[in-house]
């Protein structure tokens, strides 16, 4: 087996998976392993519920995984979503006294104090830049141009804070150190949406079985990120409403389930078997089908931006399981008004595998898959022995985050979508603390000489100065000799 690899771990409500792969000279990966593991008893909603239990199964994967690949493994690339996340909108303002050039710092200024932004429980996960308005002008790119007021626009992507505590301590739980958390929902733009796309402005709808994410582009920057608790799993659980076991209803599901059917279509003769004795009108089945899907599409369409509604040249692009389901693409162009609908079914890498879920091209794998494109540091470790054991040393110790990311990076050099360690986010915290203080300082500094000049002012101008200095020209004059 190949003694360097990548892996990337996915972390869904209905599914843990983790991928191992190899990246050859021409930026193709070839895919060595692939395991998953049940999550429904760890993961709600995309959030950590059961620290005990997501942890043994991200054990279980790593094992697997292992297994495998006959080789230790060092670390892992991390995907992060689910309901903890979401998107809002910041503005920074900086006002001058009089005409300035704007410069890079003068932007790293704004930067700095949009990332110094508190919200109750919640943290900045990363910030996109939206524009930056130079008087009543909006930039891209402000540096160079004159002017009196510069205004930052901003989308900060925020999660609960508790949510890294507890993912990281998965993972020492499972002794296992994560190379780099993305940001899951950009991992996958990035992996299946053109620059066209972005560049024209899109929706990408990745319908999972808990969760809907959307993600707004526009000139290739991302607008807005929202999370929609609801998924494949909540039509299900209506079906099974009709008195039917989860497991048969998501059968049905798949098997008769239509996102969209013409009214001259349904047969109301038509029923369609529970088991052998029930069964449900096929008139009914529908309507309870479309009910949810109708539900799901609306709040995709409420969370773009209405600036952004009539700016969508690339379209809609629909991926993960849900958008395998029978006349997707009509049921959001019914609801949606917008023609231009794809189903990304695979990553726009080239990826080769034996693996039947890669193979399947089904969009199910497309948010990891992006994740293992992201990798690019060794994840592979000794080799294993047949008893599972490292030659000659016996089990090796687990190796937590903090170990590997033990020299903080220098956090404005880090990407998008890369979440910070708690090392790197302390040392960010450090460093808006020093500038505060800088700040604060020149500050006071800058009121202490104005108050001084003030008052030299107001003394020059009291009646007493006045009459002082009359007197000492009197008697100045009353001094000078007298012309002979």
């Amino acid at each position: 087996m190949a003694n360097e690899f990548i892996v990337a771990i996915e972390l869904g409500s209905s599914n843990i998976r983790g991928i191992a792969g190899r990246k050859n000279p021409d930026g193709s990966i070839n895919v060595l392993a692939v395991v998953t593991e049940d999550s429904s008893q760890c993961i709600r909603k995309g959030v950590v519920y059961n620290i005990a239990k997501t942890g043994q199964c991200i054990t279980n994967i790593i094992n697997k995984l292992k297994a495998q690949l006959k080789r230790e493994i060092t670390q892992v690339y991390v995907g992060v979503g689910g309901q903890s996340i979401r998107s809002v909108r910041n503005v920074i303002v900086k006002e001058f006294p009089e005409e300035t050039m704007i410069t890079s710092e003068m932007i790293n200024e704004l930067m700095d104090a949009n990332r110094s932004m508190s919200y109750p429980d919640q943290e900045i996960l990363d910030a996109a830049t939206q524009e930056y308005k130079v008087d009543k002008q909006f930039q891209i790119d402000p540096v160079g141009i004159k002017a009196t007021r510069l205004e930052g626009n901003f989308l900060n992507i925020l999660w609960r804070k508790q949510f890294y505590d507890d993912l990281n301590t998965c993972f020492d739980k499972a002794g296992i150190a994560i190379a780099e958390l993305y940001l899951a929902p950009l991992a996958l733009a990035d992996s299946v949406l053109s620059e066209a796309e972005k560049r024209g402005g899109c929706v990408l709808v990745d319908l999972g079985a808990d969760t809907t994410t959307v993600s707004v582009y526009h000139k290739n920057i991302l607008r807005h990120l929202a999370v929609i608790p609801l998924g494949g799993s909540n039509i299900t659980k209506d079906i099974a409403s009709l008195q039917i076991e989860e497991a048969d209803a998501e059968k049905m599901k798949l098997q008769y389930g239509s996102a969209y059917t013409d009214n001259s279509d349904i047969d109301n003769s038509l029923n369609y078997p529970i088991d052998e004795e029930r069964h449900v009108e096929s008139r009914k089945f529908v309507d309870i089908v479309e009910a949810r899907l109708n539900e799901i599409i609306e709040n995709v369409w409420y969370q773009v931006p209405s600036e952004y509604a009539d700016k969508l040249l690339g379209g809609i692009i629909l991926t993960g399981g849900g958008s395998n389901m029978k006349n997707i693409k009509k049921a959001f162009q019914t609801h949606t008004h917008i023609d231009k609908i794809r189903i990304a079914k695979f990553v726009t890498p080239t990826i080769t595998s034996s693996n039947k879920l890669v193979n399947a091209h089904d969009g199910r794998m497309n948010t990891v898959l992006g994740l293992l494109v992201k990798g690019d540091m060794n994840c592979a470790g000794g080799e294993l022995n047949s008893n599972g054991d490292l030659f000659g040393a016996g089990k090796k110790p687990g190796v937590t985050t903090a170990d590997v990311h033990r020299t903080p990076r220098n956090p404005d050099e880090i990407g998008q979508g890369v979440v910070l360690t708690a090392a790197e986010k302390a040392k960010k915290e450090e460093e808006a603390r020093r500038k505060r203080e800088e700040e604060e300082r020149r500050k006071r500094e800058e009121e202490e000489r104005r108050k001084r000049e003030e008052e030299e002012e107001r003394k020059r101008n009291s009646p007493l100065h006045k009459f002082g200095r009359k007197l000492k020209n009197f008697f100045g004059t009353m001094m000078e000799p007298e012309d002979e």
